[in-house]
């Protein structure tokens, strides 16, 4: 399953090859194995490399999820203390939140093995559902998905430009983050509930639209724990545009069965003593 995985991943034969430091005929055989027992198609020739059947894509989903299930059960047989941790992060979160926490988590158990992964709001709540990540700090998650919002922690959307460039934010060129991003849907229901269509341009990276805005390229929607230094200094300004700010706190998101290791990082970030006012709350029921 992992060598299918890595297959579908790369669209190629020869570069899922390379990664797995096997030979190309071991790798085509892997596939060729599974296919044989399915008695289906997984992959077809695509242009100058492969690509997923209907059968390959849905057979994908039921591997991620087998292969994050075992990794999650080896986790769960483990002391918690000397285990590993999976997290995933939206960049902004990641950057402004996650880093402080990490830091007084990291000291107080240094055993624990951490991996990160970084990545747009929707992709994280893919890879938690596939049971890859422990515990996603994001906005909050889509409906109906098996995830549960086990902490919070308040944050606030605000408007920003470089001080004096765009005296009428609705006249404004508007920095939009990439595909995938829970900021850019919320900036783009925004203009729907202001009635405009002003000029925008997608930079795609967090820290992309932040310099923007400084630059004085547009205005933009963000999370003010990312700009604390910035207004302090004088680089940017917050803007007064109806229907702002926006109440849009950060959420500790898992599984129903979340891991020993992310219970331990869930009980780490709600302890005032540990992390004083950067601590979360926890979730309503």
């Amino acid at each position: 399953m992992e060598t299918f995985l890595v297959v579908a991943r790369h669209s190629s034969i020869r570069r899922a090859a390379a990664q797995l430091h096997i030979t190309e005929a071991a790798a085509s055989a892997a596939v060729a194995h599974i296919e044989k027992q399915l008695g289906a198609k997984l992959i077809a020739k695509h242009g100058r490399g492969i690509a997923l059947t209907d059968a390959g894509r849905v057979y994908a989903g039921y591997c991620r999820s087998i292969l994050g299930l075992m990794k999650e059960a080896h986790a769960a047989v483990r002391e918690a203390e000397t285990g590993r941790l999976r997290i995933g992060v939206v960049s902004t979160a990641g950057e402004y939140v996650l880093l402080r926490l990490l830091a007084s988590f990291r000291n107080r158990y240094p055993d624990i093995d951490i991996g990160l992964s970084i990545q747009p709001r929707d992709l994280l709540f893919i890879e938690l559902t596939h049971h890859e990540t422990d515990l996603v700090i994001a906005g909050r998650p889509p409906r109906d998905n098996g995830l549960v919002i086990r902490a919070r922690r308040p944050s606030r959307l605000v408007v920003v430009s470089a001080p004096g460039q765009w005296p009428d934010p609705l006249t404004a060129t508007w920095l939009l983050r990439g595909q995938g991003s829970g900021t850019r849907d919320t900036t783009l229901a925004l203009l729907d509930r202001l009635q405009i269509r002003p000029r925008t341009l997608t930079l795609g990276t967090h820290g992309a639209v932040r310099a923007a805005a400084r630059e004085g390229l547009g205005v933009t929607l963000i999370h003010s724990d990312a700009i604390e230094n910035d207004l302090a200094h004088a680089q940017l300004e917050v803007l007064d545009v109806e229907g702002t700010p926006l109440d849009r706190p950060w959420h500790a998101v898992t599984t129903r069965t979340p891991t020993p290791t992310a219970r331990l990082f869930l009980t780490h970030i709600m302890d005032t003593d540990q992390v004083g006012a950067h601590a979360f709350r926890a979730a309503r029921a």
